[in-house]
């Protein structure tokens, strides 16, 4: 049977993964989870549990500077243009930090082309995403990292919210499947949280925002059946996490 290769057998080598020893993975992962097929199922387990060492790409500066745009009084594309090539032309002494900036300004110079498309409520204030703690769904602990709140009024004086988060993939759209996963996921999680005393979730201010498409994906009808899904698919991965196997060549 295969089992990881350990440093303390083979003291020349580095370790290329990091196990994570108690289930847990982000929301988006989860998304993906639940509208993947059985392979990709397990690669979404095995990337979680067995987390590579190796530095990877992030778009932190390009969902900030959205993020900010997003909740400027007077947002134009160009804070978009400009913060992109203010990253093309930062001095970078690793070609890491070179790929680093420039996959931000991407993210950033892609958005600005369909920042127009993108449907927000009219009748709700976008806020600072404010703290984002992580919940327990059936022994699995779930991250989500929100990108901004929203928040409205009703005219009986209810006070409704939803929040946001973004999906970026360089050259596709998200599947419109993912994007309703992850909003249903959010709708349940503010839920959760119950970070407003007397504020009650709602499903049209939950949103999964596709930065590559402009798309804009709401809580579906049908978010608490997809919510008791997501409970009973983190149930059985709770169960089996101790038995996920790393991958090939793993050094641990």
């Amino acid at each position: 049977m295969f089992s990881p290769r350990r440093l303390e057998s083979m003291p020349d080598l580095k370790k290329t993964h990091r196990l994570i020893k108690t289930p847990q993975f982000s929301s988006r992962y989860l998304a993906d989870y639940m509208a993947a097929t059985e392979f990709g199922k397990r690669n979404i387990l095995t990337a979680s549990k067995y987390q590579a060492i190796a530095r990877v790409v992030q778009h932190d500066e390009a969902t900030q500077t959205i993020s900010k745009f997003f909740r400027s009084e007077n947002p134009t594309i160009e804070h978009l243009t400009v913060a992109a090539k203010k990253l093309r032309d930062r001095m970078a002494d690793l070609d890491f930090d070179r790929d680093l900036f420039d996959h931000n300004a991407d993210y950033l110079d892609r958005f600005a082309k369909v920042v127009h498309l993108v449907e927000l409520p009219t009748d709700a204030d976008i806020l600072a995403p404010g703290q984002s703690p992580k919940i327990e769904i059936g022994g699995v602990k779930v991250g989500t990292d929100l990108q901004f709140r929203l928040r409205r009024i009703t005219k009986t004086n209810k006070i409704k919210i939803g929040a946001a988060v973004f999906r970026y993939s360089k050259g596709k759209a998200l599947k419109p499947e993912i994007g309703a996963w992850q909003s249903a996921f959010l709708l349940a999680y503010l839920r959760e949280t119950a970070l407003e005393v007397g504020a009650e979730p709602e499903a049209k201010l939950c949103l999964t925002l596709d930065m590559y498409s402009g798309q804009a994906y709401p809580a579906p009808t049908g978010s608490v059946s997809r919510y008791k899904n997501m409970q009973a698919a983190c149930v059985a991965i709770s169960e089996r996490w101790d038995n996920i196997k790393p991958p090939a060549n793993a050094i641990l």
